[in-house]
């Protein structure tokens, strides 16, 4: 039995680790992987709609965590979309709520969102691979890191039409218990939010590129802490402008009006709680928000080096200049988008707990930007 296999893995406390081959290990034969993609997302960003399309990738993680009770351990968040991995006893379930949160994206956030799965041993018999450690984020939040260029190529036949899945009927709610984005944009306070996709050129050594990489890591981190989220928790504002969008998350059949009533209220609760620091039985608020910035994905490994990072603009030039070196040598390609803010989307199934995870993206493009500089 191969259920709890992940349970094996190496656990990466160092996050320079996250580069190195060695520490990866091949999924079993029998998992099957998934992966979702918002259509066109260049456009709904460019029509302010990046909210909304981070809503869809992390529903995506939602809906599938929530079919598996929590069951879903190998997983990652991409802003436009996320990819994940699962023992063959759940793959049909896990198939079946990828099929809901398309239909969910489609009809509540006007968004269509491709999904699709399949397994470890076809993308082998392709020529590729699957392997996965984790990293640790914070003493209660692992992330997954993926190696193999197994995603890549499953996302490859996602985005031809080779594997999809159907989005569900209009009745077959996606169970999106925990999902929010109620925290509003994250500021710059040093400088420029920077959003990079750093992937090594196909055929070159693994090494070469786990150079780079680690250069790169190396300048950004020599700087100070980069994480968009100051260590005391995100600022406590009026979510106005996500109300709208978390009133189409967990409508369940009622109508839109009427889950809004409901979002505003369920707001004006929270807001006083966080703003005023009121404890309730043992919540602690100002805990939680220290535990936010902790528990947050800023920086990944998804066959690719993922970062959200808040840096001065000097650094940015200097890593850029580091990258162009290593693109003139025929080492790596990238994309690196800036901007003013970060926003973040939560999946926080509850308070009572540490293991809430927060998903991090660029708040003007973010890493649909940066990738679109890699076409």
């Amino acid at each position: 039995m191969t259920d709890h296999w992940h349970e094996t893995l190496p656990v990466l406390d160092d996050f320079s680790q996250i580069i190195d081959p060695s520490q990866y290990v091949p999924l079993p034969g029998d998992w099957w992987i998934g992966v979702a993609d918002v259509v066109k997302s260049t456009a709904a960003i460019k029509a302010g709609y990046y909210k909304a399309v981070n809503l869809a990738g992390a529903g995506t993680i939602s809906a599938v965590a929530n079919e598996l009770e929590g069951g879903l351990n190998l997983f990652i968040f991409g802003g436009d979309g996320a990819r994940f991995a699962v023992p063959a006893a759940r793959a049909e379930d896990a198939a079946n709520a990828l099929s809901r949160a398309a239909m969910w994206a489609k009809r509540d956030l006007n968004l269509e969102l491709r999904v699709a799965t399949t397994s470890v041993a076809q993308v082998r018999a392709a020529g590729f691979d699957v392997r996965a450690a984790f990293w640790r984020a914070s003493d209660h939040v692992r992330y997954a890191a993926f190696m193999g260029g197994g995603f890549e190529w499953a996302e490859a036949q996602l985005k031809n039409g080779s594997i999809k899945i159907a989005p569900a009927g209009d009745d077959e709610e996606p169970n999106l218990t925990g999902l929010s984005c109620q925290w509003g944009p994250i500021e710059s306070e040093k400088g420029r939010i920077l959003s990079l996709i750093l992937k090594p050129v196909p055929g070159v050594p693994q090494q070469r590129f786990a150079d780079v990489a680690s250069r790169a890591i190396s300048l950004l981190s020599a700087t100070t802490d980069l994480n968009p989220v100051p260590s005391d928790g995100p600022n406590v504002r009026w979510p106005a402008a996500a109300i709208g969008l978390q009133s189409r998350v967990a409508r369940r059949g009622r109508s839109l009006w009427w889950r809004r009533l409901e979002v505003t209220a369920s707001a004006a609760f929270v807001w006083l709680v966080f703003k005023l620091g009121i404890r309730i039985g043992g919540f602690d608020p100002s805990d939680y928000r220290r535990e936010m910035a902790v528990n947050t994905d800023f920086r990944k490994f998804d066959d690719s080096l993922m970062l959200t990072v808040d840096c001065a603009s000097d650094v940015i030039e200097n890593l850029r200049d580091l990258l162009d070196r290593a693109v003139a040598e025929g080492t790596v390609r990238y994309g690196l988008h800036t901007q003013d803010k970060a926003l973040m989307t939560c999946i926080a199934p509850s308070v009572q707990t540490s293991d809430h995870m927060h998903f991090v993206d660029g708040g003007d493009g973010g890493y649909a930007a940066a990738a679109a500089q890699l076409r």
